[in-house]
């Protein structure tokens, strides 16, 4: 299984920013991806998963609402839109693949990790 994080970049607060995560190897019909973060100096943090299945999603609090995570299964790719983004939205953003069945947020649950991709919200 590999993932691979892109979309990252510099905006300013308010903006919005789609993230993608493609995924090769890895079971469809089985396997779920979650999107972590980790801002400099912190620890690394759930934002949202998504089993690839059936489309069902959840969300940290401190991004519901404001962050959809979905999935093109014939790319092979799941997205992370983000809206109206906050400074303490900058990290880095990884993808990550759950294969335990159970939409879970713990970081430990997730085997296979994406490189990571950039994100600075800074006016």
């Amino acid at each position: 299984v590999q993932l691979q994080a892109s979309g990252g970049g510099l905006v300013q607060p308010g903006d919005s920013l789609r993230l993608s995560c493609v995924a090769s190897g890895h079971n469809p019909n089985t396997d779920m991806i979650g999107w972590f973060r980790q801002a400099p100096g912190k620890e690394r943090l759930f934002v949202a998963a998504i089993t690839l299945s059936d489309g069902l999603s959840r969300y940290d609090d401190s991004v519901k609402g404001r962050f959809t995570i979905s999935r093109d299964n014939t790319k092979n790719t799941i997205y992370l839109h983000m809206n109206r983004l906050k400074p303490e939205d900058t990290a880095i953003y990884y993808c990550a693949r759950n294969p335990t069945g159970t939409l879970a947020t713990p970081s430990w649950m997730h085997d296979v990790w994406g490189q990571g991709t950039l994100v600075t919200v800074s006016s």
